[in-house]
């Protein structure tokens, strides 16, 4: 249980996947949708851009792209105490090898600092361990591929650590879905819900994001919550650039918080995307976390993942 809470920003990998669109749901948040004046002269599509918003799987395949392709990646991580100190470190350079399906890892560069590694040299900190399985490659990997299509999750038939895992898959590629096995939330992540949409507000606006035109969909709770509707919601912000012509996703923020007493997280990430070719992948992924789970000791993390010189086939 333990890991569950802490990744509740760590793999955030995408908020929306292929599932069936419930267009009752679609209809019910349009009419709560704020519309600039830029986006009312653009003639938006608005039950369609909604329903693309939720049956897109182009960020979750942009981070099942990096299983198939090779790239250096620039590593931080950074934990901290509660007087907000650096108490562990890890910077290195990392590249990605892949040949024939398979890929490796290569250290070029690495330094670390206080108690990131235990005395087996194995990861102390949960978010350095979970950074590590989306990053890193541990020995020789092979028969992975970037598919997304038609993939169902479930977690009837896993148990420990992969159901964990299959919760948080759907946590947060499926927000229309409840989430069995996660106690106090699992009902509170459908967004597009009429019943959780209702604590919203939604809105798209047009700007430039790194030279790129893009509408852009944020889903931010409202500013006169009360206490009692706060404790109904999990996600406090999601926001979005699409590339207003290919509709692709540039970039995303999410922050997200819960206090459930036996457990809480305030988790912020920002993950800009880039193309290689014809795969859309992350450039840069952003995370700042503090989580704690009762008899367990509070991490508070920074990271940040710089990727580039992406190759096909090494």
């Amino acid at each position: 249980m333990k890991t569950i809470f802490f990744s509740a920003g760590f793999l955030l990998c995408s908020i929306y996947s292929s599932s069936q669109v419930d267009t009752s749901d679609v209809e019910a948040v349009r009419r709560m949708v704020n519309l600039s004046e830029v986006v009312v002269r653009s003639d938006l599509n608005v039950p369609k851009f909604l329903q693309l918003i939720k049956n897109d799987t182009t960020f979750y395949k942009a981070f099942k792209n990096l299983r198939v392709l090779g790239f250096t990646s620039l590593n931080d991580i950074r934990m901290k105490d509660k007087k907000n100190i650096i108490i562990a470190t890890l910077e290195s350079k990392t590249r990605q090898n892949t040949i024939n399906g398979c890929r490796t890892m290569d250290i070029l560069e690495e330094k670390s600092s206080g108690d990131i590694y235990d005395k087996k040299q194995q990861w102390n900190y949960y978010t350095a361990e979970l950074y590590a399985g989306l990053f890193f490659t541990q020995g020789k990997v092979c028969g992975e591929t970037n598919i997304v299509a038609g993939i169902e999750r479930t977690v009837q038939d896993k148990k420990g650590l992969d159901k964990r895992k299959e919760q948080l898959k759907t946590m947060f590629f499926n927000p229309g879905k409840k989430v069995p096995g996660i106690p106090f939330i699992g009902d509170k992540l459908d967004i597009f819900d009429g019943d959780i949409a209702q604590y919203y507000d939604f809105a798209i606006d047009m700007n430039d994001y790194n030279g790129q035109q893009c509408y852009i969909f944020s889903i931010k709770n409202r500013a006169d919550l009360t206490s009692s509707e706060k404790d109904k919601i999990v996600f406090d912000n999601i926001t979005t650039w699409f590339n207003s012509k290919t509709m692709e996703i540039v970039a995303r923020n999410y922050d997200l918080s819960y206090d459930a007493g036996v457990y809480d997280f305030n988790v912020h990430m920002e993950v800009q995307m880039t193309k290689f070719e014809t795969y859309l992948v992350p450039r840069t992924l952003r995370y700042t976390g503090n989580w704690d789970v009762a008899f367990k000791k509070r991490e508070r993390g920074i990271f940040t993942a710089t990727l580039f010189d992406f190759k096909t086939n090494d």
